[in-house]
C-alpha cells in the first residue's frame, strides 16, 4: 500500500499480476510502473542477493513485450535469463519475491514449472533464437495461434550457437521477434567483433514510418509490390546502412532508445505486424535508475547482500576463484609460456588479476567456450601453456573441441574448472555436477580435485609443470573448509580405522571428517581417504582400505552417472575383493534445485549427519557384536 495526501491505496505494482494487467494502464501509470518495478527490485535484491544491473536495464524493455503480448499464451523465451526478474514481477510472482533465489522459494531464472508465463528454462547463453524457432514452426505445423520472441543481449551475441539460429530464423519465413537487448556488456565489457559492429549500426528514423506506410499500401496492390520492390531496396540502403542481420535475411527495426517505452512499444507491435522474422535492436543501459549500478555495472551484476541505499556489498569470504588469481599470477611470473584464457568470466573466474599483470598473455574470447577451448590447443600446439578457467557448467558445451582438438594429440591445456560441485542459488543450471563424469571419458585427461586453497596452488604447480597432455584442476565456488593442509597425491589417508572405509574429494572432504567424529562417538572407527587425482587412478590404497574393512562408503558433489564410486566398485570386484556393504552417496540425476549449499547437501543427503547415519547402516552388525 502507498500513502498519498493521508490516504492509503495500492500502488501500481501491487495491480499488477498478467500482461492483461500491463494493457489496461494509462501513460501515466505506465512511467510509476517503471519506477516501483526498480524500486521493488533493489530493495528486494538487497535482502536476497540475485542479478541486479542486467534486471535494472530492461524493465521498459519488459513492460513494453508485456503491453503488446501475453506471456501466458504468446512464447517469450530468454537468452541466459538474468533479465528476468521484471517479466516474473508482472506474472504473479510479485508476492514470492522475498524467496528469490532460496531454498524452496522463486529461481533467478525462467523456469516453467513456476509459472506458464516461463516459456523454456534458460540459464546458458545464446540458445534463445533456435529455442524460439523451433517454437514457431511448432506453431505452424500444429496449426496454432501465438507469436514467438527471443529475448538476446549483445553479450550472447559473441557466441556461434546465436548466428546458427539467426540464419536458420532468416531462411525459415517464419513470422517472429528477435529482441536485440544491447547494452555493450555481457557480464563485463563485451569483446570482439560483433561489439564493434553493433556500435557502427544505426538507422534513420524515418524508416520505420516509412516501412509500416508502404507495407500497408502494398498489401491492397501485390502486382504493384512486385514492381515497386527494387525500388523498395534502393531507398532502403540509402536510409539503412548495412547489417548483419539485414544481409542474412532478416528484418531489422532500430537502434531503439530501451529507456523509452512509448517508442519500444510502437516498434514491437510494427514487428509483430510484420508477421516476418524481425529482429529489434535495442539500446539499453545496465543499472539504469540505480547510481552504483550504472557506475559499476560489472559489480552489480550478480551480487550477494547489500545496502539498497548505498550499494555496500555484505563482506564476501576469499574463494577458491580468488585464490586461482593469484597463483595464477605467481606461476606466469616465473614461466611466460602461461597464457590465460576466459569465456567473458575474468571476474566470476578470478584472473582479472592476471590480466591486468599479463595483459599481453591474457585472452577474453566472448561466451565463446568451444572456441577457447580450440584456441588453446593451437596456443598449446605452438608451445605455450594455455590455462582456461571456466565454470564447470560452462566447460559442457566444449565437449566435442575436449575430445577433438586437445584429446586426440594430447595437448598439454589445463582447465581450471571453477564452480564444481553444487553452486548454491544460480541453482540446475549452474551446478558443477556432471564434469567428473564427462571429463573422465576425454582420453588422456587427468582430473585434480584439490580440497583446500594451499592445495589448490599446489596442484595448479603440479599441472602446470608435471603432467603431459590436458589436465582439469576442478574446485567449488565459495571457500575452503577445516581441512586446510595440502597432499598432493592420488590418494591420502586423513584418518584410520578398522569398521568402515570413506571415500570422498574436494570440499565434502569436511563432511566425511565431520561425519567420521559422529561414528567415533558411536564406537564405530572409520578409515578417511581423501581423493586428490579422479582420473586416472588405480584406487590402490582405497582398495587396501576395503579388503580389511569389507564396508565402502563413498560420498560425492556430482551426478551418478560416471561417478568415481562406480569405479572404486568395479576395481573391487575386478580384483575379486569381496565387500559387505557398499553404499555410493551422490546427486542422483544431478538436477538439483537452487538453494544454500548447506541446505542442499543436506537435502541430498551428503551432509556429515547423513554420511553418519548410512555409514552407521552399514556398520550395524559390526556394531552389535561389540
Amino acid at each position: 500500500m502507498a500513502l498519498r495526501f493521508g490516504v492509503y491505496f495500492l500502488s501500481v505494482i501491487e495491480r499488477i499480476n498478467s500482461s492483461k494487467d500491463v494493457k489496461e494502464l494509462n501513460r501515466d501509470e505506465l512511467e510509476l510502473l517503471c519506477s516501483e518495478l526498480r524500486e521493488f527490485e533493489i530493495n528486494s535484491i538487497a535482502k536476497t542477493g540475485g542479478h541486479l544491473a542486467s534486471n535494472l536495464g530492461t524493465v521498459e524493455l519488459t513492460v513494453a513485450l508485456h503491453r503488446v503480448y501475453d506471456t501466458s499464451v504468446d512464447r517469450l523465451v530468454f537468452d541466459v535469463g538474468h533479465q528476468c526478474y521484471t517479466h516474473k514481477i508482472i506474472t504473479g510472482r510479485r508476492d514470492r519475491f522475498s524467496t528469490l533465489r532460496q531454498y524452496g522459494g522463486i529461481s533467478g531464472f525462467p523456469k516453467p514449472y513456476e509459472a506458464v508465463d516461463d516459456a523454456f528454462i534458460a540459464g546458458h547463453a545464446s540458445n534463445s533464437v533456435s529455442v524460439a524457432l523451433g517454437m514457431a514452426r511448432a506453431r505452424t505445423l500444429n496449426g496454432d495461434k501465438y507469436d514467438v520472441v527471443a529475448f538476446i543481449g549483445d553479450g550472447a551475441l559473441t557466441g556461434g550457437l546465436a548466428y546458427e539460429g539467426l540464419c536458420n530464423a532468416a531462411a525459415s519465413g517464419e513470422p517472429m521477434v528477435i529482441i536485440l537487448n544491447d547494452n555493450n556488456m555481457s557480464i563485463s565489457e563485451n569483446v570482439g567483433g560483433t561489439s564493434k559492429l553493433l556500435q557502427m549500426m544505426r538507422m534513420r528514423p524515418g524508416y520505420i514510418s516509412f516501412k509500416k506506410w508502404y507495407r500497408g499500401v502494398m498489401k491492397q496492390a501485390p502486382v504493384l509490390y512486385k514492381l515497386s520492390h527494387k525500388f523498395k531496396e534502393w531507398l532502403k540502403s540509402w536510409m539503412l546502412p548495412d547489417n548483419i542481420f539485414s544481409e542474412m535475411g532478416l528484418e531489422y527495426l532500430g537502434p531503439i532508445d530501451g529507456h523509452d517505452l512509448y517508442s519500444l512499444e510502437k516498434a514491437i507491435r510494427l514487428a509483430r505486424d510484420m508477421q516476418a522474422p524481425v529482429l529489434v535492436h535495442v539500446l539499453t543501459r545496465k543499472g539504469k535508475g540505480c547510481d552504483y549500478a550504472e557506475t559499476h555495472p560489472d559489480k552489480y551484476h550478480g551480487v550477494g547482500c547489500f545496502d539498497a541505499s548505498t550499494g555496500v556489498l555484505s563482506s564476501v569470504e576469499t574463494s577458491f576463484s580468488d585464490k586461482l588469481g593469484d597463483y595464477l599470477c605467481r606461476y606466469a611470473e616465473d614461466d611466460r609460456r602461461i597464457v590465460a584464457i576466459t569465456a567473458a568470466m575474468a571476474g566470476g573466474t578470478g584472473i582479472e588479476c592476471f590480466s591486468v599483470k599479463y595483459p599481453d598473455r591474457f585472452f577474453d574470447t566472448g561466451i565463446t567456450e568451444g572456441n577457447a577451448v580450440s584456441m588453446a590447443a593451437g596456443m598449446a600446439k605452438q608451445g605455450l601453456i594455455p590455462v582456461f578457467a571456466v565454470y564447470s557448467s560452462f566447460l559442457q558445451r566444449s565437449y566435442d573441441m575436449l575430445i577433438h582438438d586437445v584429446s586426440l594429440q594430447r595437448l598439454h591445456v589445463v582447465f581450471c574448472v571453477d564452480r564444481a560441485g553444487l553452486v548454491g542459488s544460480d541453482g540446475e543450471t549452474h551446478h558443477g555436477v556432471f564434469d567428473v563424469s564427462f571429463l573422465s571419458s576425454v582420453p588422456g585427461m587427468t582430473i585434480l580435485a584439490p580440497a583446500s586453497f594451499q592445495e589448490l596452488g599446489d596442484m595448479l604447480g603440479y599441472a602446470l609443470h608435471d603432467i603431459d597432455g590436458p589436465v582439469a584442476v576442478r574446485y567449488p565456488r565459495g571457500g575452503e573448509g577445516a581441512y586446510t593442509a595440502s597432499l598432493v597425491a592420488p590418494e591420502s589417508e586423513l584418518r584410520s580405522g578398522e569398521d568402515i572405509t570413506l571415500v570422498s574429494y574436494g570440499t565434502l572432504i569436511n563432511q566425511a571428517l565431520e561425519a567420521a567424529d559422529i561414528l567415533a562417538s558411536l564406537g564405530i572407527s572409520a578409515q578417511v581417504l581423501k581423493l586428490g587425482v579422479l582420473s586416472p587412478n588405480d584406487f590402490s590404497i582405497c582398495l587396501q582400505s576395503v579388503r580389511k574393512t569389507g564396508r565402502l562408503l563413498v560420498a560425492e558433489e556430482v551426478c551418478s552417472s560416471g561417478c568415481v564410486g562406480t569405479k572404486i566398485v568395479t576395481e573391487a570386484a575386478l580384483k575379486g575383493i569381496e565387500l559387505k556393504a557398499v553404499r555410493l552417496l551422490n546427486l542422483g540425476d544431478g538436477i538439483v534445485c537452487h538453494g544454500t549449499v548447506s541446505e542442499l547437501l543436506h537435502e541430498k543427503g551428503l551432509d556429515a549427519e547423513a554420511i553418519a547415519r548410512e555409514a552407521r547402516e552399514l556398520c550395524g552388525s559390526c556394531v552389535e557384536l561389540r
